[in-house]
């Protein structure tokens, strides 16, 4: 089963996103601190690119938030695609 684009996927994204703009780190400063590219971070946050769980407790450390909320969070989300 594609994890791209299902409601779960799409709510990671949204939480990501919306902890970074609270934490008010931008792209570019999030990259650098994770010493990767800012590409890397969009693809992420455009939905074009997974991550897996190491980048995801990378990212809730670098971005400051807690990944056990986050996970709470997307259990309570039914998994279907986003067209459905």
């Amino acid at each position: 089963m594609a994890t791209i684009r299902t409601k779960r996927h799409e709510q990671l994204i949204e939480a990501i996103v919306a902890e970074r703009k609270k934490a008010g780190i931008r792209q570019v400063p999030l990259a650098k601190k994770l010493k990767r590219s800012q590409t890397w971070i969009a693809r992420i946050e455009s939905g074009e690119r997974r991550i897996d769980v190491i980048e995801f407790l990378e990212l809730a450390e670098a971005i400051g938030f807690d990944p056990h909320a986050m996970i709470k969070l997307l259990l309570r989300t039914k998994n279907r695609s986003a067209a459905n």
